[in-house]
């Protein structure tokens, strides 16, 4: 397979890399980075340690190209890491954050065990005050990843890595850092915009006295436009002169909230995401009260050299402007939780967002969640609905562990809380395909009264149960049919992936030996007009005859054998001609 570095990997400073605040919405002055280069080793489980092996650059997983490892760790494996620092306090209390580490680790700090984590795609702290020194520290972590070999979230990630399946990666792939607070201090915050009512609802949880006064106020380029006190870590800020956030107004706002002797900085924007009907009667998605065409990409975050860690902050915003520039306005963001500053990006960009929870389950049937309900679609040309995802065929689709379906609602749980106050964030996938699905109405419910704000693809493109707000289908080599669950079925038609069509540029390929695409072209006329035939004819009449609400073409980048990304997998070449997708894009507008 040949190494594929991105400009900005190429560059990587490998004393700090990603050294942007890793957490837009809740920003304190505080901000010790701990990324750069620990000590690494990697020994079968049954071994003794017997000292670390080398360096490795943190947070860059073991496989990949920026850690400067590039070593697959097994499932019997134990991944050992080391960060030697300096460390003097100027606060009360010192909280230890990891943004992502893949899968199951345990944490020490100068040989006291401070805390361990299950889930490798969510943040986690530990409050060290009691461990820390003033002066040099040894931290040190303990992990394991069974990738999948077990049921839990995995994502694309395998030991037998082809098509549309990666190679798997471990350990810390996002910014560990430390952070010092006062003794009371705001642990989390959740903004809920209402544009009906001009208000933002604000809840915090603080970890202080309840005597403590608590208020929060909202500014628009440092004037104050509104605040309010908060009362029992709750209140409401009247708003009665601002503007809507949307892909072309990306208006944002900032935030200030105080409790105590403790102050963070935020950022919200007032917008609504809804279902509702045009002046014709058709059902469409709505935002802030109005029809909208959501024309997205699927966004699967992977990068040629840092894997599910992208080599720069710049690596992110490019993702983002680049599809922005070529017409979209909607990133599915695929079987993967990113950093938040890529949602951050998203916010200030313009870009809306649709969020998949991550697969888990055991070992995937084929026959049954992609042969099986493939062929019912193109023989039939039905939405596949009549495949039961309940207790009686948690197996048919690798469900039968009841840790890993407590575990799914578990860790939903904390992506929602996680990203409840992204204004880009649209709507919610928690199933895909037949990927570990199960017990698809009760998920949509479970979301549902967890973010009653936002939209629910109860599960996306396959096994559909009449659910949901959006009617989904994954459609990429069939006639677009849209029919309906029942007749009574009144959800907007939502066309969640198509597409995949690919050209592979070798010398920006992962694997020059082979590609993988739903279908394949050879030159750059021939790539142009199929996809400007596809937007441009195909698409463009299901928008304007069969109430077609929305798209989300495959895919944003290749990855690995994947060749049908709008970008190579290296970031360096634009495969579309660019004025040929903004023209097929300039269309698809109500």
């Amino acid at each position: 397979m040949q190494k594929l570095y991105t400009r900005w990997g190429r560059e990587l400073n490998k004393d700090l890399p990603l050294n942007d605040y890793p957490r837009p919405q809740l920003r304190r002055n505080s901000f010790i980075n701990l990324n750069g280069e620990w000590n690494y080793a990697i020994y079968d489980e049954y071994k003794k340690f017997g000292g670390y092996q080398g360096k490795i650059i943190v947070p860059f997983s073991p496989e990949c190209l920026l850690s400067g490892v590039e070593r697959m760790v097994e499932p019997t494996d134990v991944l050992y890491y080391q960060k030697i620092f300096d460390f003097k306090r100027t606060n009360h209390r010192v909280l230890l954050h990891f943004g992502a580490v893949d899968y199951e680790c345990k944490v020490t700090l100068n040989n006291s065990l401070v805390g361990e984590h299950k889930g490798g795609y969510l943040p986690f702290t530990f409050d060290v005050t009691a461990y820390i020194l003033d002066g040099e520290n040894d931290l040190r972590l303990e992990v394991k990843d069974p990738t999948d070999t077990s049921y839990h979230a995995r994502g694309k990630q395998t030991f037998k890595r082809g098509g549309i399946w990666y190679t798997p990666q471990s350990g810390i792939w996002q910014t560990v850092w430390l952070e010092e607070v006062c003794e009371g201090y705001i642990e989390s915050i959740k903004l809920t915009p209402d544009i009906d009512a001009d208000e933002l609802r604000i809840e915090i949880s603080y970890n202080g006295k309840p005597t403590d006064e608590m208020a929060a106020i909202a500014l628009d380029n440092g004037e104050v436009m509104a605040g309010t006190k908060l009362v029992d870590g709750k209140g409401v800020i009247k708003l009665t002169d601002y503007e809507c956030w949307s892909p072309e107004n990306p208006k944002l706002y900032d935030l200030k909230i105080v409790a105590g002797n403790d102050q963070i900085e935020s950022y919200f924007g007032m917008r609504k995401f809804s279902v509702g009907e045009d002046s014709e009667g058709t059902p469409r998605l709505m935002l802030n009260n109005k029809p909208y065409f959501f024309n997205g990409l699927l966004d699967q975050g992977y990068w040629s050299d840092g894997m599910y860690t992208a080599p720069h902050d710049d690596a992110l915003i490019y993702d983002i402007q680049t599809m922005k520039d070529l017409g979209f306005n909607t990133l599915r963001k695929h079987i993967k939780i990113e950093p938040l500053r890529w949602y951050y990006h998203c916010d200030r960009l313009g870009m809306i967002c649709w969020q998949d929870m991550i697969n888990g389950g055991g070992k995937y049937n084929f026959v049954a969640i992609g042969s099986a309900p493939a062929l019912a679609m193109v023989f039939n040309n039905k939405h596949v609905g009549k495949v039961s995802d309940d207790e009686k065929h948690y197996g048919y689709f690798a469900r039968k562990d009841a840790e890993g379906r407590e575990e799914f609602y578990k860790e939903s749980e904390e992506m929602i809380n996680l990203l409840y106050n992204v204004p880009s964030l649209a709507l919610w996938t928690p199933m895909n395909e037949g990927w570990g699905q199960f017990d698809s109405e009760k998920a949509y419910e479970f979301y549902k009264e967890k973010d009653p704000t936002r939209l629910v693809d109860h599960a996306s493109g396959w096994v559909d149960h009449g659910s949901g707000d959006v009617n989904s289908f994954h459609i990429y080599f069939t006639p677009f049919m849209f029919p309906k669950y029942s007749k009574d079925d009144r959800r907007p038609i939502a066309l969640t992936e198509f597409g995949g069509y690919s050209m592979q540029l070798k010398e920006h390929s992962f694997n020059t030996e082979k590609f993988f695409g739903y279908r394949k072209y050879y030159s750059q006329e021939k790539f142009d007009d199929a996809v400007a035939n596809l937007y441009e004819n195909r698409i463009y009449n299901c928008m304007k005859n069969k109430g077609l609400s929305a798209i989300i073409y495959t895919e944003v980048s290749d990855v690995e054998d994947e060749c049908n990304g709008l970008l190579t997998y290296d970031r360096e070449v634009i495969k579309i001609t660019p004025e040929v997708m903004k023209r097929a894009n300039e269309k698809l507008k109500y």
